[in-house]
């Protein structure tokens, strides 16, 4: 599981274990430091196992950030604004929906999303 934790400085992801059948978790730790002033928002994982981050605001910054599973930045989406939330949608789970404070993007990409339950 993946928690945006916006109440430290520098805000951070952590990610935890799920255990005991979804009944608990554990095993708190850091994966990705955001830039300074970033706010990490609204994220989704894709079937390799990469986190897409909603990131911004600021200049060069605004968009998706996109990590591995070791925390380690990866790619970036450029949108002229703040992503605030994202998901994997079509047909194959291959389109990305970028929701911004006032717009919407869409975007094919060369993976899947993570299927739903």
């Amino acid at each position: 599981m993946y928690l945006a934790d916006n109440g430290p400085t520098p805000k951070v992801i952590r990610a935890y274990d799920v255990v005991d059948d979804g009944t608990r978790i554990t095993n708190s730790r850091v994966v990705v430091t955001c830039d300074p002033g970033v706010i990490a928002d609204g994220f989704r994982c894709d079937i390799d196992g990469n986190l897409w981050c909603g990131w911004g605001p600021g200049e060069n910054l605004d968009g998706v950030m996109v990590f591995n599973r070791d925390g380690k930045r990866i790619g970036r989406i450029a949108l002229p604004e703040r992503a605030a939330n994202l998901c994997f949608g079509g047909r194959d789970r291959n389109r990305l929906f970028m929701a911004a404070g006032h717009s919407l993007y869409s975007l094919f990409v060369r993976t899947q999303g993570v299927a739903g339950r």
